[in-house]
């Protein structure tokens, strides 16, 4: 049973639920070594947008591979009313991600718009977002305790790392709404697939056949493969199979 705490109003949690992907979509994926190059390339041949540079969402394990919906959470910088040190003797902590774990289905991707400069998931989070199911995180701002979340086994793709908490300086104002990381917009239940290489966003209702190509290329690469092994000439490498 999904319990929450009562750290955001639950007027402000869109869904209590994270929609599920299309059956068997993620297994494909998951095929395919999640791999975000085939999946940008098919998403370029279809006019669909989504996609994020491992440069600027810098992964926190070397080889990790996820696929799974998106669970998100926006936050914001909190008003300036009180100063962080007063809300830290307060103990005013505005985050709260720790609801998105209660509400997460196992295989679900936490998504956070996240405020820069600060931590907005530190070590003992990223252990019970992995102990509820979250397979990862990406996180548009600052992470912490990466030493800790590496020890879990618990990925992290985020744009900034610092020691500075948010506790007192964020305010959590939404879960399972539409997050913007960068220029790309994410809702509860996209398909978030991250690798080595960068983070894609699938719509759900386009999945099949992003996915679709995807695994055809993957297919003609494999031939293109074999074939320079082979010492095949560049002209006369095989154009589809």
């Amino acid at each position: 049973m999904k319990r929450l705490t009562g750290k955001i109003d639950a007027a402000r949690i869109r869904s209590m639920d994270t929609p599920r992907p299309p059956d068997g979509i993620i297994e494909r994926i998951r095929a395919i070594g999640c791999d975000t190059s085939l999946l940008s390339d098919a998403m370029d041949d279809l006019g669909i947008t989504g996609t994020l540079p491992a440069s600027s969402y810098r992964p926190t394990l070397d080889g990790s591979l996820i696929a799974g919906p998106a669970l998100t959470v926006r936050n914001v910088a909190a008003s300036g009313e009180v100063s962080p040190l007063q809300r830290a003797t307060t103990g005013r902590n505005g985050m709260a991600e720790m609801e998105a774990h209660n509400l997460a289905s196992p295989g679900d991707v936490l998504v956070i718009e996240g405020v820069e400069g600060l931590s907005n998931m530190g070590g003992i989070s990223a252990m019970i977002a992995k102990r509820h199911g979250v397979v990862g995180a990406i996180i548009k701002g600052g992470i912490r305790d990466v030493g800790h979340s590496r020890a879990e086994g618990f990925p992290v793709w985020a744009t900034e790392i610092s020691p500075l908490t948010g506790k007192w300086r964020i305010e959590t104002v939404e879960i399972n709404g539409p997050v913007a990381l960068d220029n790309v917009l994410v809702r509860c239940g996209d398909i978030v697939v991250a690798d080595d290489t960068g983070v894609c966003i699938l719509p759900p209702d386009r999945a099949e056949e992003i996915v679709e190509k995807a695994e055809a290329q993957k297919a003609l690469e494999a031939v293109r493969i074999e074939a320079v092994r082979a010492g095949t000439h560049v002209a006369d490498l095989p154009k589809k199979i």
